[in-house]
């Protein structure tokens, strides 16, 4: 006969309590190696993504050339005068950039006319009462991510025609010149397919599929696929 039924029934009870307790500890440790393992995978995966990303934002920087105006404040009136500035500037380079196949020729052109630039943008704050400096450059800047229309521009570095405004310490407005979609849509912000269709034939067809992505988390999942 079973032995155990000989043993009294508090040690049966010991023994069967002990069991389901290192059964209860195999899979504390079983669940947690699978949790380990899983999480290790998930970094290894989020560190792969965002190195895919900042490399495809940094080949993206290269094709494309910028524009943002910086107003003097978060004011109401500075925030006005900063589009006020924003128009005419763009009325100016909507009737004198050429056109271009490169952002090189673009920044090139907004070189040789920073001067014209500025005195456009002072012309506008000295007409409106005020006496802000203003300062336009071509210069790399450090951009977070940013959203024109449907069309998203990853965090990075990226270089662009500036035009700062008294203090600039403002919220800024911000385009595209290269390839050119500030003059589609400038109040609304809106790309149309034309503008789309110029992008894509400066941009590989993974970039131009991240830019189009509609969120930020989009674009990441864009590169889980």
């Amino acid at each position: 006969m079973d032995r155990e039924l000989y043993l009294p029934d508090e040690h049966r009870r010991h023994g069967n309590a002990g069991k389901r307790g290192r059964l209860k500890n195999r899979i504390c440790i079983v669940v947690t190696f699978l949790m380990a393992v899983l999480l290790t995978g998930s970094i290894v995966r989020g560190q792969q993504v965002e190195a895919k990303v900042e490399k495809t934002q940094q080949d993206l920087a290269k094709e494309v050339f910028r524009f943002h105006v910086l107003a003097n404040s978060d004011s109401e009136e500075d925030q006005a005068l900063k589009m006020e500035v924003k128009e005419s500037v763009l009325d100016y380079m909507k009737e004198q950039i050429p056109e271009s196949d490169s952002a090189e020729e673009t920044k090139e052109w907004a070189r040789g006319h920073l001067e014209q630039i500025e005195g456009i943008a002072e012309k506008i704050v000295k007409e409106n009462g005020y006496t802000y400096q203003v300062n336009a450059e071509v210069t790399f800047c450090d951009f977070p991510d940013k959203t024109y229309g449907d069309v998203t521009f990853p965090a990075g570095r990226y270089e662009a025609l500036r035009i700062e405004i008294g203090r600039a310490e403002g919220h800024n407005w911000w385009c595209v010149l290269y390839p050119n979609l500030c003059f589609l849509d400038s109040v609304h912000a809106v790309v149309p397919e034309e503008g789309k269709e110029e992008l894509r034939q400066v941009l590989t067809d993974e970039e131009y599929e991240m830019v189009t992505a509609t969120t930020y988390f989009k674009v990441k999942w864009f590169f889980f696929e």
